[in-house]
């Protein structure tokens, strides 16, 4: 039986698929490769995929489409366990484009579970929540604290997957666990994304923009760290404990950088000063986040542990290289 993995295409998708190929599993990702950011960074992640032989298939489709989602599920299914990652990312976007977080988020979710009800074989579907819908509430969090008051729509609509998540798990037997991540970053990451965005405009002499003053900390998260903990996870469904197998996870590494100290790592990584420009703060955004990891360690034994003086070189390193400056 294969793997399937949502949201391929994604940062977080391509790494979890070739983790996946990478230690001998047979994997079918799915992407719609829409144009939030832009597509030829997705199609390259994609060629590395295929370069792993016939042990990945891609497969374009649409997961809000539930007709399209149940025929694909019938002609490459049943799966061991699905990786739902597909998502429309970000907080900013939100207010621009609100339908569109309504439909991935909402309807995705929704059409990938559909799709997963009565699955025979099927083991596990780990999905993507966030760190966001913990939403202003006093750091460090954990994932027994209240999550019920989001400050954006991204935030609402992945606080609403949990609950739809913990819904089927009761009502059709299907285990289910959610991960919320906490600022992920690394090599082949997102052009809307920090650590990007200051490489980016470091690299070409533009100044980076500082909101809040730069007065904000993030739990920034290694990618390497974030599969690790995925895979570990997959690899235990969870029991019907409480009436349903349903469990979250936070996937963050329990320390909060000064975002200045952030833009430090970089500039020495980069090897030139960086340029501020400092704005208010942003509608949807959060002064701190921070992730308490300790759940995931004791059921686990994985804590992400790669810091930022290590993981920014690398992601810096692979900038570069990606664009030839």
């Amino acid at each position: 039986m294969t793997v399937l993995v949502t949201g391929a295409a994604g940062f977080i998708g391509f790494h979890l698929a070739r983790a996946l190929v990478e230690r001998g599993e047979s994997v079918v990702g799915v992407d719609d490769l829409n144009a939030y950011y832009d597509p030829a960074l997705k199609r390259a992640r994609l060629d590395r995929l295929a370069n792993a032989g016939g042990a990945f298939r891609f497969v374009r489709l649409d997961i809000a489409d539930g007709a399209a989602m149940a025929a694909f599920a019938r002609r490459y299914g049943p799966f061991r366990v699905v990786f739902h990652l597909a998502a429309q990312a970000g907080v900013r976007h939100a207010l621009r484009d609100p339908f569109s977080y309504g439909r991935s988020n909402l309807m995705g979710q929704i059409s990938v579970f559909e799709a997963c009800r009565g699955m025979g074989g099927l083991e596990h579907l780990v999905y993507a929540s966030s760190s966001s819908v913990y939403g202003g509430a006093e750091t460090p969090w954990a994932e027994d604290d209240r999550a019920d008051s989001p400050v954006s729509l991204y935030a609402a609509t992945k606080r609403a997957g949990e609950l739809m998540a913990h819904t089927y798990s009761r009502l059709h037997g299907i285990p289910a666990t959610g991960l919320r991540f906490f600022t992920v970053y690394g090599p082949w990451g997102r052009p809307d994304m920090a650590a990007w965005l200051f490489v980016d405009a470091i690299l070409a002499g533009r100044p980076i923009r500082l909101f809040n003053d730069g007065d904000m900390k993030r739990d920034f998260t290694y990618i390497d760290d974030v599969v690790a903990g995925a895979l570990r996870i997959a690899d235990r469904p969870p029991g019907p404990e409480g009436g349903a197998p349903h469990r979250i996870y936070n996937i963050g590494g329990a320390r909060s950088e000064p975002l200045r100290r952030f833009v430090a790592v970089v500039e020495r990584a980069a090897g030139r000063r960086a340029r501020i420009e400092s704005l208010p703060m942003q509608p949807g955004d959060v002064a701190e986040t921070c992730a308490d990891a300790s759940a995931l360690e004791r059921d686990f034994g994985v804590r992400p542990a790669t810091p930022i003086e290590e993981g920014v070189p690398r992601f810096v390193s692979w900038f570069r290289g990606y664009h030839g400056v």
